[in-house]
C-alpha cells in the first residue's frame, strides 16, 4: 500500500515522541513492502511563532491533500499563563478538526498486565479493563457561541447539537460494541442539560438498530466515580465533546501513564492520529517522554486502513518493551536512563528481527553488552 502521511509534531514533546511514530512506520513499511511517504508541517505555537497563525494555510493544504494526519502535541506556558492571548495554540487544533470533519474521537484505555502495579488505582480494580471511548469533537460547549459583556463581568459558551451530530457518532460507537462486548454506555447530565436530553432521546432511537448491543446511561458525575470504583463494567462510552474530553483523561490513570494511550479523530473523509497527552513542556529535549501513545497511534492509523497485521506487530512489539522494562521513567522504575529514542529504537528493531527477545535484546538496547 502506498500512503501519503502529513506529519504534525507540533509543540513541547509533541516532535521526540512522533519522530518515533514515524521511525516505527518505516520499519513497518520495510516489513510489509509498503511506500509510507511523510511531509511534516508546522502548528500550534512554533506556527504562531513562524507565522503568527496556529494553523497556517500550507498546513491545512498538506492535510488535505494527504491520506492520513499524524499528530504530536500543542501548547506552550507563554500562551498556557496569559488568558488575554487573542491567539492560541489550541485554536489551530480546533479549527483542523472542524476543517477536516473530524467529528469522532476514538480512545482506546487498556490495563497491561505488566503495568498493573504502576496504577494508583488498585491491581484487582483495573485487571482487565479494556475500554473504548467515542468523543464527539466537533460540536458542543467548544465550538458554540461565546460571548463576554462589555464590562467583562459576565461570559458565556453556548452548548449546541443537532439530531445528525449525535447520530453519526452513536452509530460508530454502536458499530464498535458489535466487535468488542456488545455495550454502550452513554454519558451525559440528561437530568439538567436539554442538549444532553437531545443525546440520551437520539441514542436511544438508534440503539433499537443493534438489538444484541445493551444501551446503559449513566450521568457523567457518576460516570467519573465510576471510573474509579469499576472500570471494569464499561466497554463503549459514548459522549458529548467536554466530557468526553474529561472522562477519557480520566481513564488515562487506569494504565499507569498518560504516556501510553493513543487516539484517533476520524470524519467521512479524512482522519487523523495522535496521543492524548498534551504537550509536556517541562520535558522537552529530556529524553523522558513516553513515545508509546504516539507509536500506538500509528497502529491505529495502519487499522483505518485495514492493514491489521501491520497493526498487530506494532502492539506487539509494544507490549515487549514494557515486559523487558524498555520504557521511560513514567513507567520504568528500574533502569533510569531509557530514552523516548531508545524505547522507539527497541520498537523498530523488534518490528525488524522478531525473534531476537528476552535478555539478549535487553543488554543490547541497556548498552550492557554486545550481540552474543
Amino acid at each position: 500500500m502506498k500512503l501519503q502521511i502529513a506529519v504534525l509534531p507540533g509543540d513541547g514533546v509533541g516532535p521526540e515522541v512522533t519522530d518515533q511514530a514515524v521511525k516505527v512506520l518505516k520499519a513497518i513499511a520495510s516489513e510489509f513492502d509498503h511506500t509510507f511517504k511523510f511531509k511534516t508541517a508546522h502548528v500550534g505555537a512554533v506556527a504562531i511563532d513562524h507565522y503568527n497563525d496556529p494553523l497556517p494555510d500550507a498546513t491545512l493544504k498538506l492535510c488535505k491533500s494527504s491520506d492520513a494526519i499524524l499528530f504530536g502535541a500543542i501548547g506552550h506556558p507563554k500562551y498556557d499563563n496569559d488568558p488575554s492571548a487573542k491567539v492560541r495554540p489550541e485554536q489551530g487544533l480546533l479549527k483542523l478538526r472542524k476543517e477536516l470533519g473530524l467529528f469522532a474521537n476514538i480512545r482506546p484505555v487498556k490495563a497491561y498486565d505488566t503495568l498493573l502495579d504502576k496504577s494508583p488505582l488498585k491491581r484487582h480494580i483495573i485487571k482487565g479493563v479494556d475500554i473504548s471511548i467515542y468523543r464527539e469533537l466537533t460540536g458542543g460547549i467548544y465550538f458554540g457561541k461565546k460571548q463576554t459583556s462589555e464590562d467583562g463581568n459576565t461570559a458565556s459558551d453556548l452548548c449546541e447539537y443537532t439530531r445528525e451530530e449525535i447520530e453519526r457518532i452513536a452509530h460508530l460507537a454502536f458499530d464498535a460494541a458489535q466487535n468488542r462486548r456488545n455495550k454502550v454506555t452513554l454519558v451525559d447530565k440528561a437530568n439538567v442539560l436539554e442538549s444532553s436530553r437531545l443525546w440520551r432521546k437520539v441514542v436511544t432511537e438508534i440503539s433499537k438498530q443493534y438489538s444484541d448491543v445493551e444501551l446503559d446511561f449513566l450521568f457523567v458525575d457518576n460516570a467519573a466515580m465510576q471510573m474509579i470504583l469499576n472500570p471494569k463494567q464499561f466497554d463503549v462510552i459514548l459522549t458529548e465533546n467536554m466530557f468526553g474530553d474529561i472522562i477519557s483523561d480520566e481513564a488515562s490513570v487506569i494504565g499507569g501513564s498518560i504516556g501510553l494511550l493513543a487516539s484517533a479523530s476520524v470524519g467521512k473523509k479524512y482522519a487523523m492520529f495522535e496521543p492524548i497527552h498534551g504537550s509536556y513542556p517541562q520535558a522537552t529535549n529530556k529524553g523522558i517522554a513516553n513515545p508509546v501513545a504516539s507509536i500506538l497511534s500509528a497502529a491505529m492509523l495502519l487499522e483505518h486502513f485495514e492493514l491489521y497485521n501491520e497493526a498487530q506487530m506494532i502492539r506487539i512489539a509494544v507490549e515487549k518493551s514494557l515486559k523487558l522494562q524498555i520504557s521511560t521513567p513514567d513507567v520504568n522504575t528500574k533502569y533510569d536512563h531509557i530514552t523516548t529514542n531508545k524505547v522507539g529504537d527497541f520498537i523498530e528493531d523488534f518490528i525488524n528481527n522478531p525473534g531476537d527477545t528476552n535478555m539478549n535484546f535487553t543488554n543490547i538496547h541497556l548498552g550492557q553488552s554486545t550481540i552474543i
